[in-house]
């Protein structure tokens, strides 16, 4: 039986949707604004319900839009999976796996499974997109990407954890930092003198550490904000302060001994987690399934290192 509408129709919403205005969705697409309009108004149509809402920013999706645009997520999710899959019993080799992380993985990640993945598979075209830990969760609850790796991610439904780690985060300094070899572990009082360096408030390592404070009472303000955590090494490598970071973070400094770790006296810095996520209901295809081993088995190499 035939659906009751046009399924071609959802992308000319799911653009429109995702570009925010339907000019910007003709200008993607390369078409008339006029068509995109029209595609969404025969899909309303025959749904007999609206489907977005235009207002001056541009449009936004009704609760039936958001419906729909799930349900359209879902099966392109469920056709990738199905071609892989299809691949893989035909003997061939082919295939595609996006992964999106915090940058504070990807020294570790780039240099242990996924070297290893592509030297294994390199017919299998990888993606690997850094971005905030709020970013990581939004892409793959959408879809637009199958293994996502967070650091102390924010609860949504539409995820699941694979797998979880704690990872600890640590004062990191540089190996001339005065409380070196002074101090086995620190307070954050102990660090009020010193000038710091931190993500942008949208990053999991932000966040935990704002809670940190609170929980001591103790408001260190830092003097760098920034969203690359190759700035965060640099500031550090250049002597001029410290940050938090977990030690998985700067994992290949640590061991050429151009960083050091210090363990950090605070409950909620010694209680966060890196969880690797994937949507509610995914079937990961064979690739992205042995990718997303290779990654278990390299977070847990971290385990809780105070």
């Amino acid at each position: 039986m035939p659906p009751p509408y046009n399924e071609s129709r959802i992308t000319y919403l799911h653009e429109a949707v995702r570009c925010g205005t339907v000019r910007a969705a003709a200008d993607f697409l390369n078409i008339a604004p006029s068509a995109v309009s029209r595609q969404i108004a025969l899909l309303e149509e025959e749904l007999a319900t609206s489907l977005i809402e235009r207002n001056k920013r541009g449009v936004k999706p009704t609760e039936a839009g958001t419906l729909l645009l799930e349900y359209f997520s879902q099966q392109r999710a469920h056709q990738a999976d199905l071609v892989s899959k299809i691949q893989e019993l035909r003997g061939l080799r082919r295939g595609k796996v996006t992964v999106v992380m915090g940058e504070g993985f990807a020294s570790t990640m780039v240099g242990g499974p996924i070297r290893q993945f592509c030297e294994n598979y390199p017919e299998i075209s990888l993606t690997v997109d850094l971005c905030s830990t709020n970013e990581v969760v939004r892409r793959v609850a959408e879809d637009e990407a199958d293994i996502g790796l967070a650091f102390n991610p924010s609860s949504d439904p539409k995820v699941v954890s694979r797998a979880e780690s704690r990872q600890p985060m640590h004062a990191i300094v540089s190996t001339d930092f005065p409380l070196v070899g002074k101090l086995r572990s620190v307070t954050l009082r102990d660090l009020l003198p010193y000038s710091l360096a931190l993500m942008h408030p949208e990053h999991g390592t932000r966040r935990l550490i704002e809670a940190a404070m609170l929980l001591d009472r103790v408001k260190l303000t830092p003097a760098l904000t920034t969203n690359s955590a190759a700035m965060l090494k640099l500031f550090i490598v250049n002597n001029l302060g410290f940050t938090f970071l977990t030690r998985i973070a700067v994992a290949p400094e640590l061991d050429a001994g151009h960083l050091t770790a210090i363990p950090v006296e605070n409950r909620m810095l010694q209680s966060p987690e890196a969880h690797l996520i994937t949507r509610v209901g995914r079937q990961l295809s064979p690739a992205a399934n042995r990718l997303l081993q290779r990654l278990v088995a390299q977070i847990h190499q971290y385990d809780a290192m105070l």
